[in-house]
């Protein structure tokens, strides 16, 4: 006999895989256009939002109730679209006058001619899914540490997509942390999310609040001495957007690995609390990234 929570499981996939299908049979103006109405409409009325409008709360006290509110509807249009894009990826264009714009290419492409192992990292901020298939198509297939989907029935969604973009996936945990060494060790290139709590991470600033911060990036640098390019992605207008590389950092090593991943993390956080506070509204503040 199925469970409930099998059912559950398996119903979800099922809603899943036809949105996926209806948005890929949208053009791709109109899939984000729909997504993005999904999100204001939909996902701002789910009672995951308080959790949104806690933080927001928290870290912008001076704002209004009505700035914070503005800020969770563009947070949801967001979200929405980037979901209606997912499925056009591959109908991407990037450079001048085409629908994604870079900025600090000279950075990619320091990192990707160097010879060097090397890593990048980012948000869950704009659409966050461009980064790498825009990697593997500019001469880095870039192997990108994810978090599996609690739902296994919905996995497809971020493996099939991606490894059809040139992206290799490694999954998060002590097997994916060797693996990516191994990458790394062969001179090969990491992605990370890093916006993300981890339970058994570090406790590191971030808002000026203690979080609990995934050290691996700054321990996957001190390793192997590699430089490490930030990039963030703008969503400029509906389904237009632009990646933004920021000069590499590199970690110093002191000898008290401890102290060297924290100071790393800090770093790296400081980047993110920039970035997100230049545009709230790109940032993805359901995650509860902080103690309650």
């Amino acid at each position: 006999m199925i469970s409930r929570k099998e059912l559950a499981f398996r119903c979800e996939a099922i809603i899943v895989w036809i949105v996926f299908r209806l948005f890929a049979l949208l053009p791709l103006d109109a899939a984000s256009a729909v997504g993005g109405w999904i999100g204001r409409t939909i996902g701002y009325r789910l009672p995951v939002t308080r959790h949104a409008r806690r933080n927001l709360t928290r870290f912008f006290p001076d704002w209004s109730d009505a700035e914070r509110e503005a800020v969770l509807v563009r947070m949801w249009d967001n979200i929405g679209r980037t979901a209606g894009e997912y499925p056009h990826i591959p109908e991407l264009t990037y450079g001048p006058g085409c629908r994604v714009e870079i900025e600090g290419m000279e950075h990619f492409a320091a990192l990707r001619d160097d010879g060097k192992p090397g890593l990048f990292f980012s948000g869950h901020f704009g659409n966050w899914e461009i980064m790498g298939p825009f990697a593997a198509h500019h001469g880095i297939p870039l192997h990108l540490i994810y978090r599996a989907a609690t739902n296994p029935y919905v996995n497809w969604v971020f493996t099939s997509g991606r490894a059809n973009e040139g992206v290799e996936l490694i999954p998060k945990g002590s097997a994916g942390a060797r693996k990516a060494l191994e990458k790394l060790k062969n001179g090969e290139h990491i992605g990370m999310l890093v916006d993300q709590k981890m339970n058994d991470g570090i406790s590191v600033p971030f808002f000026g609040t203690e979080a609990m911060t995934a050290p691996a990036l700054a321990t996957f640098s001190l390793k192997y001495k590699c430089p490490v390019v930030p990039a963030h992605i703008v969503r400029l207008k509906g389904a237009r957007f632009r990646i933004i590389f920021d000069p590499p950092m590199q970690f110093e090593a002191s000898g008290d690995r401890h102290a060297d991943v924290r100071a790393a993390m800090t770093a790296v956080n400081g980047l993110l609390e920039r970035w997100i506070r230049e545009r709230p509204d790109h940032w993805l503040w359901l995650h509860r990234r902080w103690p309650e």
